[in-house]
């Protein structure tokens, strides 16, 4: 499949802008077309070095608006279409799920029925690892493989494992050429201040209390954000369509240990570290086995932590003017 337009859904948030920069940087020719609804997570100023480039464009629009999405389609002929857009925050999920079930279930429904519609060429839906649920924290052994069983534990997982299974009966259905990836978590520059790394920091550099759910022992793999799309990358050029593909960072860590190198890298002392009452449904450990995208496609994760750690820091130590709009206030 030649590549010559892309669309990114969600292309003003966290992931999705360091995608959009990072196929510019690597693909130049790219026409790159960003649809986004530019809710509290979306930030056009994130874009602006790329709003006067003649191979890039924004649109504002909800995946859910099936007039504006077919308008964007009609317009662009996309060859490929990425799909960030999301509600992604756990917390959020369970104080207001049906925004979760709108955007990512309905939404991406509207956006695979633009692809037939306007016969592109490959649909790539962005997942998530916490579909598969958690694992017991004493069971280093067990990994997450994309032959795990769903079984998620908050609305907002639900609504990503409904995605999924939505776009693999679009592939059985349709033929639409789908692929999926289930990528742990991310870090590093322009995400929104209300996820933990960036929240830690933001508030450290204030000299903030910094509130860590239950004891802090919850284990998360992380993973450098250009890194990810490195994968994405790989999979939207050389992935087989009705396959998905596990990405992760290997760099499993507590929660309390990274609040705790986040201190100890801005000299910040750990008494502003506040245990709070514990997230409900609070998954124990994720833990991912990237080795079918390894082996099929050549893709591993190429920064450790402590590197990767140290440049998101001083991401956002150099960047007030971006994150001050949206500090995120507990």
């Amino acid at each position: 499949m030649r590549i010559k337009t892309i669309i990114v859904t969600g292309g003003a948030g966290f992931i999705g802008s360091n995608f959009i920069f990072y196929m510019k940087r690597k693909y130049p020719d790219y026409r790159l077309i960003c649809l986004d609804k530019l809710t509290y997570a979306g930030n056009l100023v994130t874009l602006q070095p790329l709003m006067e480039e003649a191979d890039f464009r924004f649109y504002k629009a909800d995946i859910c608006d099936r007039d504006a999405v077919y308008k964007v389609f009609e317009e662009e002929h996309p060859d490929v279409v990425v799909n960030f857009a999301a509600e992604s925050h756990v917390d959020r999920s369970i104080e207001s799920p049906e925004i979760f079930l709108d955007t990512n279930i309905k939404g991406t429904a509207v956006l695979m029925d633009a692809c037939i519609k306007y016969q592109v060429g490959r649909f790539h839906q962005i997942s998530t690892d916490e579909v598969y649920g958690d694992l017991p924290l004493d069971r280093s052994d067990l990994l997450f493989t994309e032959e795990t069983p769903l079984c998620t534990s908050s609305p907002y997982s639900s609504s990503k494992a409904a995605a999924d299974l939505l776009a693999m009966s679009y592939y059985r259905t349709y033929g639409l050429p789908v692929t999926i990836s289930r990528c742990s978590n991310n870090y590093g520059p322009y995400q929104f201040t209300e996820k933990l790394i960036p929240l830690m920091i933001t508030r450290a550099l204030a000299d903030q209390p910094l509130p860590v759910y239950g004891q802090g022992i919850n284990v998360r793999d992380w993973i450098y954000v250009e890194d990810h799309c490195k994968a994405v990358d790989r999979i939207i050029h050389a992935g087989t369509p009705g396959e998905i593909y596990n990405i992760g960072g290997h760099n499993e860590l507590r929660n309390i240990d990274i609040v705790r190198l986040i201190c100890k890298e801005l000299n910040k002392p750990e008494s502003l570290i506040t245990y709070v009452a514990d997230r409900k449904g609070h998954d124990l450990r994720y833990a991912i086995d990237a080795s079918k995208i390894y082996m099929e496609l050549g893709w591993l994760p190429e920064t450790k932590f402590e590197d990767g750690i140290k440049k998101t820091i001083q991401w956002y130590v150099s960047h007030p003017e971006w994150w001050r709009h949206s500090f995120f206030i507990i």
